[in-house]
């Protein structure tokens, strides 16, 4: 797949000023995941799926080495990560507040459109703590028209 190898390689040098400045050490892996994710558009994508992409162009990454170098983008705050049932988790390089519709049946992240969603008042967090953001995933299901 060399388009994709071409991407990556074109998104390096991007991919390398992104990592210093959310103050990462440009590894080699680092550097292939953050063009990977960055060098397209906006996405949710798994740590299945990414790793696949990166096999796939013919770097040689460990799926745990995708899925640890995504929960420190996470924690650098380059990713954000949605849960969804069973354990899954989805990661979007949109970081900005905004909430998201899941499908199933489709295993599908989709934004919200901003604005779209009015939350009322919120519970006051316990003594210690504030609220660091509110992650609303709204689960979808497809209408069945049953009229034949």
């Amino acid at each position: 797949m060399q388009g994709g190898r071409d991407l990556v390689a074109c998104g390096e040098t991007h991919a390398r000023r992104r990592l210093v400045a959310a103050g990462l050490k440009p590894t080699r892996q680092r550097i292939t995941v953050c063009a990977l994710l960055f060098s397209g558009p906006a996405r949710h994508v798994t740590v299945e799926e990414l790793h696949r992409e990166a096999v796939d162009i013919g770097h040689c990454l460990s799926l745990a080495t995708v899925y640890n170098t995504l929960r420190q983008f996470g924690e650098a705050g380059l990713v954000r990560r949605i849960s969804v049932p069973g354990g899954r988790g989805y990661f979007d390089v949109e970081t900005g507040d905004h909430h998201h519709f899941y499908i199933a049946e489709e295993d599908r992240i989709i934004d919200i459109p901003v604005g779209s969603v009015m939350l009322g008042d919120l519970p006051e967090p316990p003594e210690g703590y504030r609220i660091d953001k509110v992650d609303i995933v709204v689960h979808l299901k497809r209408v069945v028209d049953d009229r034949g």
